[in-house]
């Protein structure tokens, strides 16, 4: 197993590399193919412009379903717990590590036993607001985006949902929590409480960044560079897809809209709506933090952001973006970069078999 796997994490990395130089090529030539953008000479970002985003609120519960502290409390201890897992060892936080911008840096994670998964892992922070999650959207909200990797035989492994509530209702600690999360229910330990209790602990993982305290009325916020980036940005078209105070998110576009996409090994939605114009089609996703969470796209194709960018522009708008456009999208999108709420990540003590 461990000599399969070396070698094929070789094959990834070599595979890696081939797409980032040639990605690099293309953003050094000048212009990729496509029709170039002319250059922004007024970087002023105005109220119209500011009006397709939004700043970020403090948290993402739906509107008139608060979750409760016992409830956050309780999906942050199951975020960290390796019990979810058959092998016992492997947790939300392997492959979504909260201290990482929720991202693991690979192009496919490692689930039950070493096995690969298919696409590459999103982050968890700023997800809960999102149209949907997966890529492929097929779960409608992170609480049942949550139960979905622990019954997954790549992920995490668990048989059945059964297993799972059988390792939870050992604990007293576990018993007594559930309980509280969910006062009032006979009983409390559900597969679909373990979803609740998850997805209230993440609609709290939230990045305010730079680009809020901008959009907040702080002109200062930015540097010249970064504001013709967001310039740039926009009038590029990239708003378009990108837009809201997700910066992405909030819908599904097909890969390849204006040129055809490099790789068509992954078909996207239609393999959960089995809808003919769904061949191709993603989740557009949000690019807060996009800086820290590379590698980039559905198969973690390409590890440098500027590369993604020069594919986006060309694929994507049909455009040619120059080496000095590149840059200052690039700039602009590091101020999207934000503050990792690191109280409220924080891993607390986990209940034992005993406890």
């Amino acid at each position: 197993m461990r000599a399969y796997r070396a070698i094929t994490l070789a094959a990834a990395f070599l595979a890696l590399a081939c797409t980032t130089e040639n990605a690099r090529k293309q953003t050094a030539s000048g212009t990729a193919r496509g029709k170039p953008l002319p250059e922004v000479t007024d970087a002023e970002v105005t109220r119209a412009d500011l009006a397709m985003f939004g700043t970020l609120p403090s948290r993402m519960d739906v509107a008139g379903q608060p979750s409760s502290d016992a409830q956050v409390a309780l999906g942050r201890t199951l975020y960290y717990e390796n019990v979810l897992s058959e092998g016992h060892d492997v947790s939300c936080n392997s492959c979504h590590p909260l201290n990482a911008y929720g991202a693991d840096g690979r192009r496919v994670s490692f689930g039950h036993k070493g096995q690969l998964g298919t696409r590459n892992s999103n982050t968890v922070y700023n997800a809960a607001a999102q149209v949907a999650q997966f890529w492929d959207g097929r779960a409608p909200t992170v609480e049942e985006q949550a139960k979905g990797p622990i019954l997954n035989p790549d992920e995490m492994g668990m048989s059945n949902s059964a297993e799972v509530l059988a390792h939870l209702k050992t604990s007293p600690k576990y018993r007594a929590a559930f309980a509280a999360a969910f006062a009032g229910q006979a009983d409390p330990i559900t597969y679909d409480n373990v979803g609740r209790a998850i997805g209230a602990f993440e609609r709290g993982l939230v990045t305010p960044s730079r680009w809020d305290a901008f959009q907040g009325g702080n002109s200062s916020a930015l540097t010249l560079e970064e504001k013709r980036g967001a310039k740039t940005f926009i009038v590029a078209g990239c708003a378009s897809c990108h837009g809201g105070s997700l910066v992405g998110g909030r819908l599904f576009q097909k890969a390849g809209l204006r040129q055809p996409w490099p790789s068509v090994a992954d078909s996207g939605r239609i393999a959960v709506t089995h809808d003919a114009s769904d061949l191709y089609v993603f989740k557009v996703p949000s690019l807060r933090n996009v800086e820290m969470t590379a590698p980039y796209f559905s198969d973690g194709s390409v590890a440098s952001l500027d590369s993604a960018i020069v594919m986006m522009g060309r694929h994507q708008l049909g455009i040619g973006l120059s080496v000095k456009q590149v840059g200052d999208i690039h700039a602009w999108l590091r101020t999207l970069t934000g503050t990792i709420p690191v109280a409220y990540v924080a891993e607390p003590p986990l209940p034992r078999k005993a406890d």
